[in-house]
């Protein structure tokens, strides 16, 4: 009777340490080695796919450039058109000294004059008006003692102002003014700030000669 107690107390003791082994066993099992979950503090330093994207493009782009205006100048005749007027206002006062020294400006400005800003076919119309109005305006420069010879080349000039002003028009009210005498009939235009009319082609001999034709 004994031996049968003291086996069972051996056979309740294997299976207690048989079940602890076992339960050791499975817990290890569960936590593969090696393998830590993260923590919050290191889950914020891993960068997401759309963070490395949108670091790489920030770094591709110079601050410079992100931050660069371009800033582009618009284009103007008005110092042209201003000094055409003092020819024009030399002219009618029978200066013929005066609209030389302005015409020599006038001719500075058209040299000077950038058409970097003039887009499309306007920049040739520019250079072509602008080549023909220096000739003229050295002309006029060149004869401080020959006022007929001057008013030939201002009508011729006065042509080309007209064709800047239709292309590129003007920041102040103008007026196309016609003398229908000048030329022997044939008649000439000019350009003025005023709507008097005062004839730079007959100066004081016919000052009041002539009518507006438009206003620009």
């Amino acid at each position: 009777m004994k031996k049968i107690i003291f086996s069972a107390i051996v056979m309740a003791f294997v299976l207690f340490s048989c079940n602890q082994e076992t339960k050791e066993t499975s817990t290890t099992a569960i936590e593969p080695s090696g393998i830590t979950e993260p923590t919050t503090e290191t889950a914020a330093q891993i960068p997401t796919e759309a963070d490395s994207s949108t670091s790489l493009m920030t770094e591709a782009i110079p601050k410079e450039t992100a931050t660069k205006v371009a800033t582009v100048e618009k284009f103007s005749i008005q110092q042209i058109v201003n000094n055409y007027l003092s020819i024009k206002n030399a002219l009618a006062k029978d200066n013929a000294s005066g609209a030389a020294k302005a015409s020599k400006t006038l001719n500075a400005t058209l040299k000077t004059t950038k058409a970097n800003a003039i887009e499309g076919n306007n920049k040739k119309t520019f250079m072509d008006i602008a080549e023909t109005a220096k000739e003229h305006a050295e002309h006029i420069g060149d004869n401080g003692n020959n006022i007929e010879h001057q008013r030939e080349h201002f009508a011729l000039l006065s042509k080309d102002m007209n064709d800047l002003i239709k292309t590129f028009g003007s920041t102040a009210k103008l007026y196309q003014d016609f003398c229908p005498m000048y030329d022997n009939g044939k008649g000439a235009y000019w350009i003025s700030e005023f709507k008097e009319i005062k004839n730079p082609y007959y100066g004081a001999g016919m000052l009041t000669c002539g009518s507006v034709k438009k206003t620009y």
